[in-house]
């Protein structure tokens, strides 16, 4: 967005599980397309996760992530379809050779799948309209991440694209020991519980505009998701009612993580 572009600013409070979020906002006043507000409301999902990762540190618990782990990386990563289409994007833009060999990556992370006979599941997460449930969803959870197979993203075990990262990424931190993480399912990690999973938010939010599923893209399809139905969205909105469209989304589900 230019700074040139007339922009209406707004001041929110959000009530989530883990304290008040109080931000500052501003959108265009013109037309946006729907991937226009992901850096609004990931920058809302990461203040309001830093609420919940300073309760952690006050009651007296380390955060052990550090750049390079990577560990989390090769979990079966959520996608919402607004974050998918500006994935698809980042790729586009990228250098040609760059391009190559990371198209190169997802195809080679399909085969391992393939080979893993999980493509089936996978892909009816990707396209189909029933998503199942997350009892219904762990099984293949489990199976994905015993591949141990990397994010095509990833590069000598830093993310290529951490500006650009999905929400899901933003929202993984451990207080329990790192070398823990190198095996998620047996180790008792102890999880930051994040109180606003964007990705869901924007999952709502693309319901809401296209009268779809809220519907979650594993990683490794994301870019052939958007690829598929990239000329059917084009539509856009004035700024403020996109704003107040994925505010709503964001009040539908904090409304059902209340106890």
């Amino acid at each position: 967005m230019e700074s040139s572009t007339p922009h209406e600013s707004y001041n929110l409070n959000i009530q989530t599980p883990v304290g008040d979020l109080r931000a500052s906002v501003a959108v265009p006043t013109g037309f946006i397309p729907i991937t226009d507000i992901i850096p609004l409301m990931r920058s809302l999902g990461e203040q309001a996760h830093q609420l919940a990762t300073d309760n952690t540190t006050q009651a007296g618990d380390t955060i052990s992530c550090r750049k390079g782990c990577a560990a989390c990386c090769r979990m079966m990563i959520p996608v919402s379809p607004p974050e998918a289409m500006a994935l698809l994007a980042v790729v586009e833009a990228l250098p040609s050779a760059k391009k190559e060999r990371l198209l190169e990556r997802f195809q080679a992370a399909q085969r391992t799948l393939r080979n893993a006979g999980l493509e089936d599941g996978l892909k009816r997460l990707a396209f189909s309209e029933d998503q199942g449930t997350d009892e219904e969803l762990e099984p293949l959870n489990r199976a994905y991440y015993a591949l141990q197979m990397p994010c095509p993203f990833l590069e000598d075990e830093i993310c290529s694209i951490y500006e650009q990262r999905p929400s899901a990424c933003r929202e993984l931190l451990v207080t329990s020991p790192a070398e823990l993480c190198q095996d998620l399912i047996q180790n008792p990690i102890q999880l930051i519980p994040s109180p606003f999973r964007i990705g869901t938010v924007l999952s709502k939010l693309w319901r809401d505009c296209y009268q779809g599923p809220v519907r979650l893209i594993p990683l490794p399809y994301a870019l052939d998701w958007a690829t598929v139905y990239k000329s059917q969205y084009t539509r856009t909105w004035s700024g403020p009612e996109l704003l107040s469209r994925a505010l709503d989304a964001a009040a539908e589900y904090l409304q059902r993580q209340s106890p």
